[in-house]
């Protein structure tokens, strides 16, 4: 079985700490991003570094038009991104994202011979996005069992979410264990145009939070 991979790399913290694991676990690894309508590009560039230090195979940017359906505060200008914690499912969410690049990765795939999926979804020190949760990833993995050539011809293709049940300090703990740098990613949801971030959206505060409860200094260059 090929031990080909495709790991859907954001540019954030999440996302470096799976393709390090994925990486660590023997993977021919393939990052796949997206410019999508999001409000700044930061996290991009910062995906393309990591693609490069990380030396995967091919890194693919595919361009899409969230923005042009709007409901986010990711992908309207119209939206503020807030300073304070939400209830509920907060403006950032972004409708059917995860939905949207899980298919795309799951195309891929298939192009690529490629059996594995990796995603940095987590459902503990999350902002409550239903598309993060256990039970979206394995409704996603059906799908993929059902929707493809590969299935129908007997193949199985996993998605993986070794973060999904973890603390943000326990990714931490783990990337760091891995030797990840994370100065390098870029979580903030309104960072400027030089990849600073706010400090203060609902990203900032689940990552400062995280670097407290490892008791190591917070790398994240902040405005």
């Amino acid at each position: 079985m090929s031990k080909k991979a495709i790991i859907l790399l954001s540019g954030g913290l999440d996302s470096v700490t799976v393709l390090a694991l994925a990486k660590q676990q023997g993977f021919l690894c393939y990052a796949l991003s997206f410019n999508y309508g999001q409000r700044h590009n930061a996290e991009l560039t910062a995906a393309k570094k990591i693609a490069s230090d990380y030396q995967v195979i091919s890194h693919k940017i595919i361009d899409l038009d969230l923005a042009s359906i709007g409901g986010s505060a990711l992908t309207d200008e119209h939206i503020a991104v807030p300073n304070t914690p939400q209830s509920g499912i907060p403006v950032t969410y972004v409708p059917a994202r995860n939905t949207i690049f899980l298919s795309l990765a799951l195309g891929w795939a298939e192009v690529l011979q490629a059996y594995n999926i990796f995603i940095g979804v987590n459902a503990v020190d999350y902002s409550g996005y239903p598309d993060c949760r256990p039970e979206f990833i394995n409704a996603f993995q059906t799908l993929a069992n059902v929707a493809t050539k590969t299935s129908v011809e007997g193949l199985f293709i996993k998605i993986h979410t070794p973060l999904i049940k973890l603390t943000k300090a326990d990714i931490i703990r783990q990337g760091i264990a891995l030797g990840v740098n994370y100065q390098q990613t870029i979580s903030c949801y309104s960072a400027d145009k030089n990849g600073y971030a706010c400090g203060v959206c609902d990203a900032c505060r689940l990552r400062r939070i995280g670097f407290e409860q490892v008791a190591i200094d917070d790398p994240t260059n902040y405005q």
